[in-house]
């Protein structure tokens, strides 16, 4: 592979790209983080591959790696962590890179924090006043201090509510891992049970009417206006869109741009640009909608997307004009220069 010809200008890299993990998304953090590092290798820099097992452990070229605070790790420029879910998106491994002090790829602390946690993340955009789909947020705890199993009470205020169908999701998984879709009264109970097998907490959500459309946002250097990307449109057989339709090849269908009107497509990346900025996202996101007509629906916002071959961010993101050796390099730079306005703040 040649170099990317973006940044010839500037002095190659050394990036260390975290991949594997200990979320049940550790197979598809390994697809990601290789077409990162290929990535990277193309744009001509210079690639350490550092394996989290599902148990945790850190190595990097088979050897184990204990890294320390303050020390960096090893001798990388930047990080780049190609991490899906729990103990990668949710802020544990930003603020594990904040305490090494390496620039880091992505989102903070506590925006990869917010956003995970789909329940804190609708609040935060109830709050801003982004129009979205209805939900109700459970919690294990409150359920255990009121004496319930988790899910067993739970059942005719959420309907009374939402209606029927409605979504049952566990609130930090991501890749569409345990959603169940409930179709009738006597299935959300045993629906919320099992999502609460995954997570302490867990999220109710209305069904929407209309098109799944996705947005992809790259931030820009130097303080500009952060790209949101033409939309895609999710086209996918089963009834919704599952772990099976995301990574399964042929699973599902992108369609770029999407079959929507303009007016909803400007709202959708308006609201995508909002949804970034009011969670103090940093880097990228992939922002998913329902489009019906002409409203336009915040669904969820993704703070580390899937980069695999059949990922939609990338796609998105190469339909705005940028190519993926570019689009991964820009990822750093980016990460770079915050670090470097950070440190500054921090003096």
């Amino acid at each position: 592979m040649t170099p990317s010809n973006g940044h010839q200008h500037e002095h190659p890299l050394r990036v260390a790209v975290l991949a594997g993990g200990r979320s049940s998304e550790h197979e598809v953090s390994l697809s990601s983080g290789r077409a990162v590092r290929e990535g990277l290798i193309a744009a001509g820099h210079d690639v350490l591959w550092v394996e989290i097992s599902r148990e945790g452990e850190w190595h990097c070229d088979g050897e184990p790696l204990s890294p320390t605070p303050g020390r960096g790790l090893l001798g990388a420029d930047v990080a780049f962590p190609a991490l899906h879910g729990p103990f990668g998106e949710d802020g544990t491994i930003q603020g594990m890179l904040e305490t090494l002090d390496v620039p880091y790829v992505g989102s903070g602390v506590a925006a990869s924090a917010v956003s995970l946690d789909k329940v804190l993340f609708k609040e935060l955009m109830r709050g801003a006043g982004v129009p979205q789909v209805d939900f109700v947020g459970l919690s294990a705890t409150e359920s255990a201090g009121a004496g319930e199993v988790p899910g067993a009470g739970a059942g005719a205020g959420v309907l009374e509510r939402l209606g029927l169908p409605v979504f049952v999701k566990p609130a930090h998984l991501g890749s569409s891992v345990g959603i169940v879709k409930v179709e009738a009264p006597d299935e959300l109970a045993p629906a919320i049970e099992q999502a609460f097998a995954h997570d302490e907490r867990v999220i109710v959500e209305a069904a929407a009417r209309g098109q799944e459309v996705e947005c992809a946002v790259l931030e820009a250097p130097r303080a500009e206006q952060p790209l949101a990307s033409p939309l895609g449109e999710i086209v996918f057989g089963g009834q919704f869109y599952d772990y099976e339709a995301k990574y399964s090849p042929g699973g599902m269908q992108l369609i770029v741009p999407a079959r929507i009107s303009p007016a909803a497509e400007r709202r959708a990346r308006e609201l995508a640009l909002q949804a970034f900025a009011v969670a103090g996202c940093h880097g990228l996101a992939r922002v998913d909608f329902f489009v019906d007509g002409e409203e336009v629906l915040l669904n969820e916002l993704n703070t580390m997307p899937g980069f695999t071959p059949t990922s939609v961010y990338a796609k998105l993101i190469e339909a705005a004009g940028v190519q993926y050796p570019d689009l991964v390099e820009r990822l750093c730079r980016v990460a770079l220069e915050r670090h470097r306005r950070l440190a500054a703040l921090r003096r």
